[in-house]
């Protein structure tokens, strides 16, 4: 086991490589107190019974009752998919909370293709709604009021709202176009285990936007990702990796994951369909330890039941009909499509924002992350003054680790707006920017 100066005092509660992970760490009392659903744990096993066994228990509501025919869709290719009989009946009324047995089936398929993590025998995959359904879950399964979390910032505004009603104290390492400051987060890792202060709690979880990160696009390399995930054992953290944007990487191999190096099954996964096969579905799955996936999959019992039946019926039917090849090719276009935007992004701060503004070409994604010269703190350009100039932005304090500090960050986005309307928006947020300088300059 590697040493950082102060740690020598703090190395006999660190997790030593050798010792398997005892999962309950990383639990509340409300998880450790969870117990399945008998009604929950009937239909999971009714779902993958012989065709010979009679359920007269379940209360699933009759197909007849239901105003379906049939349902159907119509992809760009012309391919029409059109779901009746019992494939109709699952896309419409209950399922196992873990989700359709098929679909669960092509989402392990779905991570062995992409990710291939060692030790496949002790992990898990669940349906979610959307990856931040998974990962709301799992920090109500691990967060007491007070407790503290590794992240890198920016960070996903999500994230930061689960987070808040537990008054959170986050630990924050710089994430810029070197990628994350693993210095940074080593020196207060260290600090933190060799005071063990009252004050700043031992964190149990590291929390990372790997890919396309959301706000600034910027992508975490595959060697800086080992570094990160041996601090990550040394100091035994959970790893959350939140990666909706893992196809939206706009260099030329995908990048490797941390599920794919996790020697030590300490990473929890966040997969979505969103940004590929759009955001209304809310389909997503969660990659994790058995235990954890467990304890999650209890969460659902009591909570939502389980992901939309139709929206997993039409990923599922969408992924059979591409197969892995003609997924690969999709996603290829998805990305190619997104990368054109944001050149021609680029291509317009440049035009507009030299000299006013500093960025960085986000490797992934769908924003620009954007730093306002000559203004300390944009809040009141953006909230204020920026509607009157009929451009909306968002404020970087939405990212930040501590969002009451003083912020010189905007975030824009090449997503969706049409290209006519960005190069208004940016003409717009040029004469602002002249203008708060302005303000600045006369304080």
């Amino acid at each position: 086991m590697r040493k950082f100066g102060l740690l020598s005092k703090a190395l006999p509660k660190l997790q030593p490589k050798s010792i398997p992970i005892d999962y309950t760490n990383f639990m509340n009392e409300v998880a450790l107190s969870r117990k399945p659903s008998v009604l929950r744990e009937l239909m999971k096993n009714h779902a993958t019974a012989s065709k010979e066994v009679v359920f007269i228990g379940e209360g699933l509501p009759h197909p007849e009752t239901m105003p379906f025919q049939d349902i159907s869709f119509t992809l760009k290719d012309g391919t029409k998919t059109v779901l009746q009989g019992s494939e109709l009946v699952t896309a419409i009324n209950y399922l196992p909370t873990q989700g359709n047995p098929a679909f669960v089936k092509k989402l392990q398929e779905f991570i062995l293709e992409y990710h291939s993590p060692p030790r496949w025998e002790e992990r898990d995959v669940i349906a979610t709604v959307g990856s931040q359904d998974g990962l709301s879950k799992v920090i109500e399964m691990s967060f007491r009021k007070g407790d503290s979390m590794v992240v890198a910032d920016p960070v996903y505004s999500g994230l930061i709202c689960n987070v808040r009603p537990y008054q959170a104290n986050l630990i924050s390492a710089a994430f810029g176009r070197n990628g994350v400051d693993t210095v940074e987060m080593k020196e207060k890792l260290t600090a933190i285990w060799a005071s063990r202060s009252r004050d700043v709690k031992i964190p149990k979880l590291l929390y990372l936007n790997p890919v396309a990160n959301n706000p600034s696009g910027h992508v975490i390399s595959d060697e800086q990702k080992q570094e990160i995930y041996d601090i990550a054992c040394e100091f035994n953290l959970l790893i959350l990796e939140d990666d909706p944007y893992y196809f939206l990487s706009f260099q030329e191999e995908l990048p490797k994951s941390f599920l794919s190096i996790d020697t030590e099954n300490r990473v929890v996964r966040f997969d979505s369909f969103s940004k590929i096969f759009g955001g209304g579905l809310r389909a997503g799955c969660m990659t994790g330890p058995k235990e954890i996936v467990r304890v999650i999959e209890m969460h659902m019992q009591a909570s939502v039941l389980h992901t939309s039946s139709l929206a997993q019926m039409i990923v599922l039917q969408l992924l059979n009909q591409m197969g892995w090849d003609g997924f690969k090719k999709y996603t290829m276009n998805v990305k190619e499509f997104y990368r054109v935007r944001r050149n021609q992004m680029i291509a317009l701060a440049e035009k507009y924002l030299t000299g006013l503004a500093e960025w960085d070409v986000p490797g992934g994604g769908m924003f620009l992350w954007v730093k306002v010269k000559g203004v300390e703190d944009v809040l009141a350009m953006v909230m204020e003054r920026g509607l009157k100039k009929n451009v909306m932005l968002i404020p970087g304090h939405a990212f930040m680790a501590d969002p009451l500090k003083p912020c010189p960050y905007i975030r824009l986005s090449y997503s969706l707006v049409p290209m006519d309307d960005i190069e208004k928006a940016m003409q717009r947020l040029a004469a602002l920017i002249k203008e708060e300088q302005l303000i600045e300059s006369q304080k």
